[in-house]
């Protein structure tokens, strides 16, 4: 029996993007029932386009498009749920604004790549028959009236169908159900009548493929269009729903600026009893490294904070946790250092992990002095905080070397600076020293040390600081977000931290 409470999901895409596998694992739901392309007439009468089934198509098809939208799209349904695959391309100026103001909409997504190759077995392939353009128009559209669509990639599908799918569903504020991952092969009662043209290899199919290992070789006649059509795809691409993932099949790409060059800022969190320490400053700090960098399409704080929390609370990490949060400059469309090979936006990757502090912040730790220099600002300012970390791992290598847990790193003068990884404090005669940051990261804990040192009515000193001052100092600690606060040696003799209430605090 009919209902009046159908709720309408719009599902907009360019062929060939596994549009068709996605619309039969959705009517694979108690819940759902399903509508392919319902649009057709409409697009094909007001086009004048031609298909081998054109005409049997408007004689069986309505084809006056708002008589569709109110009386198929939105008309009464025998399911909770009416999923309406829709082409982009179909999304004509002729049509009723409700079809966009009415509804759940997503956008489904391919690689040019990919769909030019298997569109080109049918029907010459042109950029509007592809639609690609009209699908970033259907984005902006969606977002001018506040309803941002979730955007999944036919190739994240693929590859991990039920982590997609999920994802999905819960965009769309629907349950997920695992029926959705199979489906019996052969044609359907919901196939449009273009199916015998389109429909042969999903017909094959009873759940999503993996993809192809090796693509087959690309058509050079397609190249212009390729290179026409990638833009927009880039463009969706960045805005595509940020997935959680095993921590084995989390990767970046090859051509990431993170790999070409380092190019990237990072930050390191940690996470006590269900929050994370000063993570404001964390994210400034971020964000003005991104700005020092010249990045472009940084996402914003409340974007990086969400990934933050999805990642902790999935992993059910709420203490003892430490993320590694790095920004890269994003991947380029060909090898080399210039950004001007940057066109998608940045990368965010958010890798948490159950760890302790890494150093015995008890028995202390023990420091040598590096031969390799802490970086000038002449050459990389310390105060972005940047993925250029060489000079500390040389430094580091000293130190494992000597069989030391770190190591003291001076500046271009011989002055002390920071360790190859945090940085560091003394304290003489009651007075509690630290370098100036010219030469080493103005570290969040460091800041935090330094507040608190005044708070306990001690005389603080932040200076150049010689080599030998270290060695003759009362006490040594280092400070960083990784080993919290730990104190630590010079020589053979361990020195003691009589800060713990600081530690404490």
């Amino acid at each position: 029996m009919a209902t009046e409470e159908v709720q309408v999901i719009h599902s907009w895409s360019a062929p060939r993007s596994l549009s068709t596998s996605l619309m039969y694992s959705f009517a694979q739901r108690d819940d759902m029932e399903v509508v392919d392309e319902p649009l057709y007439a409409n697009f094909l009468t007001v086009t004048g386009l031609e298909r081998p089934y054109r005409d049997e198509l408007l004689s069986k098809m309505d084809s006056d498009g708002n008589k569709v939208v109110k009386e198929v799209i939105f008309g009464p349904g025998e399911k909770k749920y009416r999923y309406c695959k829709h082409m982009a391309k179909q999304r004509l100026p002729n049509l009723s604004n409700d079809l966009m103001k009415k509804g759940k909409h997503f956008i489904l997504i391919r690689n040019p790549l990919n769909i030019l190759q298997s569109f080109n077995k049918v029907v010459s392939p042109s950029f509007l028959e592809l639609g690609l353009g009209d699908l970033v128009s259907i984005y902006s559209e969606l977002c001018e009236l506040g309803k941002a669509p979730p955007i999944i990639d036919a190739d994240d599908l693929q590859k991990d169908p039920e982590t997609v799918l999920r994802g999905l569903c819960q965009d769309l504020d629907i349950p997920f159900q695992t029926s959705m991952l199979k489906w019996e092969a052969g044609p359907k009662p919901i196939d449009g009548i273009w199916a015998p043209w389109w429909y042969g290899s999903v017909h094959k199919s009873t759940g999503f493929k993996k993809p192809h290992l090796y693509s087959m070789p690309f058509p050079t006649e397609l190249y212009d269009l390729l290179e026409q059509s990638l833009p927009f795809y880039n463009m969706l691409r960045q805005h595509c729903r940020r997935l959680l993932l095993p921590r084995e099949n989390a990767k970046v790409s090859v051509l990431d600026s993170v790999v070409q060059g380092g190019d990237a800022a990072w930050e390191g969190l940690r996470v006590y009893k269900g929050k994370v320490f000063k993570l404001e400053e964390h994210l400034d700090r971020l964000i003005d490294s991104a700005k020092a960098l010249a990045f472009s399409n940084v996402p914003n704080r409340e974007e990086i904070k969400e990934a933050v929390f999805k990642t902790l609370i999935s992993n059910g990490m709420f203490d003892n946790a430490h993320i590694r949060l790095t920004l890269t400059r994003g991947e380029k469309v060909t090898s080399g250092m210039s950004p001007s090979f940057n066109l998608y936006g940045c990368t965010l990757i958010v890798l948490a992990e159950w760890k302790p502090p890494v150093y015995d912040n008890s028995g202390g730790i023990k420091l040598v002095t590096a031969t390799t220099r802490r970086n000038s600002p002449n050459s990389i300012d310390s105060k972005i905080h940047h993925n250029n970390l060489i000079n500390n791992i040389l430094a580091k290598i000293e130190g494992n070397l000597a069989n030391a847990d770190d190591a003291i790193m001076l500046d271009k003068d011989g002055f002390v600076s920071e360790t190859n990884a945090t940085n560091i404090f003394m304290v003489k005669k009651g007075h509690v020293l630290t370098p100036h940051a010219d030469y080493c990261l103005p570290g969040i804990t460091r800041a935090n040390v330094m507040d608190l040192v005044i708070q306990e009515n001690l005389i603080l000193h932040e200076r150049r600081i010689s080599l030998s001052e270290f060695h003759a100092a009362d006490e040594v600690w280092t400070t960083g977000t990784m080993g919290e606060l730990t104190p630590a040696s010079t020589g053979e003799k361990p020195l003691s931290l009589n800060l713990a209430d600081i530690d404490e605090n």
